[in-house]
């Protein structure tokens, strides 16, 4: 089944609701979580171009972010690497829990400390 990039998703982790936006098609051939930098988000221009060089390519992506609009008000926040590798973590187990996307491959795409949290989930 087909996802409309148009229909956000709110992705429970902890004791937050993450916002995001999942685009994937039934002949994906594996989907790319977007573990974003500090300061970036999943409404940015640049994110969105390259998840839509990606899904060109024949993947899905979900381009969502690491912290609640609350939680990046907090400078401190957008350094903490373990709480953002957490947050990868549980919203691949998330992908991973529905009907939809459990059997497609999951891979990460991160930059600055979304790179740091992407190299630790992937570990």
């Amino acid at each position: 089944m087909a996802q409309d990039p148009n229909d956000p998703v709110s992705i429970p982790v902890d004791d937050v609701e993450l916002e995001g936006a999942l685009e994937t098609s039934p002949d994906a051939s594996g989907i790319v979580v977007f573990a974003h930098g500090s300061g970036s988000s999943r409404k940015s221009p640049r994110n969105n171009f390259v998840a839509e060089v990606i899904r060109d390519r024949g993947h899905g992506t979900l381009l969502f972010d690491l912290l609640t609009e609350r939680e990046d008000q907090h400078r401190e926040n957008r350094f903490d690497i373990p709480l953002l590798t957490d947050r990868l973590v549980a919203v691949t187990e998330w992908l991973w829990n529905r009907e939809e996307t459990r059997d497609v491959p999951v891979g990460y795409f991160g930059s600055s400390t979304g790179a740091a949290a992407a190299l630790r989930g992937a570990a």
